[in-house]
Formats: C-alpha cells, sequence, structure tokens
C-alpha cells in the first residue's frame, strides 16, 4: 500500500505542460513532489489522516511560472525602500514626489530611488538642476527605470568629487555642459562610478527587499527566477535567507564578468561563488556579461550606424578577442552563459564568441542565453537553431510606447526596425525560448507579458491600438510554454519542474480564469488564487 499523500487537489482542471498527460483533474503531493495524477478526480487512494485536502473548484491550475531575466534581490530593495517614479510623466511630478519622499524620510542620509521613464526623460530635460529644485540640502541619485542611466544632484556631484576634472570611467559617460561641468546625468558604467563612492547599503536592506520581491513574484505565479546579474553581495544575502528557510522563491543566478577582468581571474572568482553554496533553492550557475547598453542612451552597438540625425554609433563593452577567449573558457568550465545584447552589433559578437566555443569545447546542453534582443539582423536569426542558444525575450517591451515609437525607431530606422523584438521569427527558425520581464525594468507581471506577447500592445491600450509588427505575435500556447517547460530548461531546472509531472517538485498555480478560453485582450486581468512551491503554501489570496 502507499503511503498517503501530504496533498490533494480534486476538482481542478489542470493542465500539466506534459504531452504523456496533458490533462487532468485531481493532484497528489509527497514530500514536496507530485506523486499521482488522475484524469477521474479520484485518488482516494492516497487519503490519509494527515492529508490535505484543496477543492479548487473546477478552476485552473498550471505549473508555476519561472522568470528568467529578473533583478529581484535589487529592485526589490529599491522597491520597497526607496523612491518610485513609474508612474512620472511630466519633470514636475518627479520633484513633487523626490520632495515628499524626502519630507517623509528626514532619515536618509541619501536620497536614492529610480523607475523614471527614459522614453520621456533623459539628457534633454533631466539634471542636477531639476533634482536641486526639489531637494538641495542632500544627496540624490535616481535610476532610470532601465538601469543604465540614472540622475544626481548637486550636493550628490560634490560629495562623489565629480566635477568637470573627473574622466569618463571605461563603459561610461558623464553628461557635460559645454564647459565640461557634469549634468548630473550618468550612463552605464558611472552608475557603479557613483554606487562605489556612495556609502554602504547593508545586508539588511537588500534581504528586505527578497522578502518584498519574493512576495510579488508568488502573488503573480511565479516559483522560480533567474537573478540576472549578482556579485558577492547578492550570494551573502541569499544564503543568509536560504539558512533561514525564508526564500519563497527557487532562486538561480548569474554573475556578473567586468570588461578589465583576466579570463583566469574572472572564471576564478565566479567558480569561487559557484562552489561556496549550492541548495535545492538558491545557486549561481552563470555567468553574464553585458556586450553593449540601450538604445535610449546611444550605448546600443549597432551593425551601421543609427540613422537618426545625430547618427554615430555605440561601441562593444568587450574587446571580442577577449569575449571570446572568455566565453571559450566559461563553457569549458560548464558555466551557462547569458548576455545582454540590445544592438544588432552585440547580438552578433554573441553568436561569434558562442560559436567559437562550440567549435573548441564541443555541443553540451547548455543553453546559453541571449537576453534583450531588441534589435538583430535577420541573417543571424537561423543561429539560435544552429547552435542551441536560447533567445530570452522581454516581450512586454514590444509595442508601441516612446521609447520604441519615438527613440529607437527613429534611430534604426524603418528597415531595421522591422526586425525589433522579431520574437515569432527567433521560434520559427528553431530558436530555444524563455519569457522573462527584466523586473524591475517594467512589471513582473506574468499575465500582462503574455497578453502583450499574443497582441504586440500595451494591455492598458486596449484592441483598437495599433500593434507593433504583428506579424511578430506569439500565439498562448508559445507563450505559457516560455514561461513553464522552456523557462524550466532555460534555468537549468527542467528535469525538476516546468511541468506537472509524477515525480517532479510541485510548484504550481491556481487561476482565476482559463487563460486558454477567454478574450486575450483580458488576460492581463488575471489573479493567482494559489500558489504552492513544492507543495507548501506560498501565496493564497
Amino acid at each position: 500500500m502507499k503511503p498517503p499523500a501530504d496533498v490533494i487537489l480534486v476538482n481542478a482542471d489542470i493542465r500539466t505542460m506534459d504531452p504523456a498527460v496533458p490533462r487532468a483533474t485531481a493532484l497528489a503531493v509527497r514530500d514536496g513532489r507530485i506523486c499521482a495524477l488522475d484524469t477521474t478526480g479520484d485518488l482516494s487512494a492516497l487519503h490519509g489522516d494527515a492529508t490535505r485536502i484543496v477543492d479548487v473548484e473546477g478552476r485552473p491550475v498550471l505549473p508555476g511560472f519561472q522568470d528568467t531575466h529578473i533583478h529581484l534581490q535589487d529592485s526589490g530593495r529599491e522597491y520597497a525602500l526607496s523612491v518610485r517614479f513609474d508612474e512620472a510623466e511630466l519633470l514636475a511630478e518627479i520633484q513633487d514626489t523626490l520632495r515628499d519622499f524626502a519630507a517623509r524620510h528626514p532619515e536618509h542620509e541619501w536620497i536614492r530611488g529610480g523607475g523614471w521613464n527614459a522614453g520621456i526623460f533623459g539628457e534633454h530635460n533631466l539634471d542636477r538642476r531639476v533634482l536641486d529644485a526639489a531637494v538641495p540640502d542632500r544627496p540624490v541619485f535616481l535610476r532610470d527605470s532601465n538601469g543604465h542611466s540614472a540622475v544626481i544632484n548637486s550636493r550628490a556631484c560634490d560629495l562623489l568629487g565629480l566635477d568637470a576634472a573627473t574622466p569618463d570611467p571605461v563603459n561610461g559617460r558623464f553628461v557635460r555642459a559645454p564647459d565640461g561641468t557634469p549634468s548630473g546625468m550618468l550612463h552605464e558604467d558611472a552608475l557603479d562610478w557613483a554606487r562605489a563612492r556612495m556609502p554602504t547599503t547593508p545586508d539588511r536592506d537588500f534581504a528586505e527587499g527578497v522578502r518584498w520581491a519574493q512576495r510579488q513574484c508568488n502573488a503573480h505565479g511565479i516559483t522560480g527566477v533567474l537573478d540576472a546579474s549578482v556579485a558577492e553581495r547578492h550570494q551573502r544575502v541569499y544564503r543568509a535567507l536560504d539558512s533561514a528557510g525564508e526564500l519563497t522563491l527557487r532562486v538561480c543566478a548569474t554573475a556578473k564578468v567586468l570588461p578589465e577582468e583576466t579570463t583566469a581571474g574572472a572564471l576564478a572568482r565566479i567558480e569561487a561563488l559557484r562552489r561556496d553554496y549550492c541548495s535545492p533553492t538558491f545557486r549561481i550557475h552563470s555567468a553574464k556579461f553585458f556586450v553593449d547598453g540601450i538604445i535610449e542612451n546611444r550605448t546600443a552597438a549597432m551593425i551601421e550606424d543609427y540613422s537618426d540625425e545625430l547618427g554615430g554609433n555605440a561601441a562593444l563593452m568587450f574587446d571580442e578577442a577577449h569575449l571570446r577567449e572568455l566565453f571559450i573558457a566559461f563553457d569549458a568550465a560548464r558555466f551557462q552563459i547569458h548576455v545582454h545584447v540590445i544592438g544588432d552589433r552585440a547580438a552578433r559578437a554573441a553568436f561569434d564568441a558562442l560559436a567559437a566555443a562550440r567549435e573548441a569545447n564541443g555541443a553540451w546542453p547548455s543553453l546559453h542565453q541571449l537576453a534583450h534582443l531588441q534589435c538583430i539582423d535577420p541573417a543571424d536569426i537561423p543561429r539560435f537553431g544552429e547552435l542551441g542558444v536560447v533567445a530570452n525575450m522581454q516581450p512586454l517591451w514590444a509595442r508601441n510606447e516612446p521609447s520604441v515609437t519615438d527613440i529607437a525607431v527613429p534611430m534604426v530606422g524603418p528597415r531595421r526596425a522591422r526586425w525589433i523584438y522579431a520574437f515569432k521569427s527567433m521560434i520559427e527558425a528553431g530558436a530555444p525560448y524563455a519569457l522573462s520581464s527584466d523586473w524591475g525594468v517594467s512589471t513582473l507581471n506574468p499575465f500582462q507579458i503574455i497578453q502583450t506577447a499574443i497582441c504586440r500592445q500595451a494591455p492598458h491600450r486596449g484592441r483598437d491600438h495599433p500593434p507593433f509588427f504583428p506579424e511578430e505575435r506569439l500565439d498562448l500556447a508559445a507563450a505559457v510554454r516560455g514561461y513553464t517547460v522552456n523557462a524550466a530548461a532555460a534555468a537549468w531546472r527542467g528535469q525538476d519542474t516546468g511541468s506537472l509531472s509524477p515525480g517532479k517538485l510541485a510548484d504550481l498555480i491556481v487561476l482565476d480564469r482559463d487563460i486558454f478560453a477567454i478574450d486575450p485582450y483580458e488576460i492581463g486581468e488575471t489573479k493567482v488564487l494559489l500558489t504552492l512551491l513544492g507543495g507548501r503554501e506560498v501565496y493564497r489570496a
């Protein structure tokens, strides 16, 4: 006789994402794993005195979603403990929000925050003087929604030692007036220059950020993530939370490699992070490379120069020979390689380096990933399938919004604009793929992201808003796979998660509606009613 189950879901509409048993009406969990599925709803043989029966009243059940490109710890701290500008559309709104936050938090030595829209604000209208008018007496550091630019006030410039004589850091830029005076706007690694000179944020603040962020994830049906750029502090905070049993997500992470590091030095440092701690809930298994920046601040690397009046281009952030050497070394050491690419030149350089790694080391199931893929040359699209490289997509950005239509499209011109976020073309060419959010750059709500993937229109705009290249729309089944089985594989968790199959971990969600049966323009309103991690309840509406 089989031992009784710990939990049994009954009266359920279960989509397992397992082609062997695609649908079921009941599911049993023992010791954190699925021990039985049933299509008739009868698992009475597994009932015991301590078995918890959960009647989901006919509602849909799916595997827990996994977000394979998210900045959980850093964005969690920012949302939990700093000032946010996600809704600001006017400079006056930034000033009012900043002034109010400073008044309510006199204990903050530095005013930190983020989320201002790089499609609305930038070098042309946001500088130290704007911030000085709101908070002149305390230093202010405000990051944009993309994390590639920031603005500081005059007090911060003084404390950091930023003046006309300060040279730009490698892969970074201080925006300046004609006389060389810094405007207060920082781009790319100039942010790191500033943060290195600011007071250190204590680990307890980042731990609180993780707690806040994982609550949001669980409430939106997310049970696994890949934190997309970590270092020693991130590992220290995650390790402490994991050891205390406080993680309600499965966290994998990518450790950032710096362009100035030697190959041997970078490999030794990140191998130590991988070796130092590994548990079923947290581990570092990937190396992260920022090969270029973003279009909004003109740091994306393009094959041809920008097409707008200013023209110009941006260099790759790594020397190409060094990048190939790094990829070969990390691939040989069996790290997954996770690459930030925005411009088509960056994507091509990443493909070339990954091809060199495969030639040197042979093929293995690495599922190396290119993330974002805003611009790609169509000649490079078949290389996903040829090299087995995952297209890590953020479909929420594939819509007619200012950062795309008012900035990106004019900068790359109409010919290249056709290949902005060309996600369906990648999948049809054989690309392995996963969907993700890049939170806190944008929402972490997977249902809004799925709706945008299949409509190519912003969820709040409705069906009458012009879609952004509708020929690149995904179908719903493909989008759900991108958040479940495909995401699990991309995070190297496919053996244990991604589908509701016997033997796999019982990471699952109960929804308030059947997203496969409703109007696609209603998918973004979907609510999660229950989230289980290994059969343990981590969220209930």
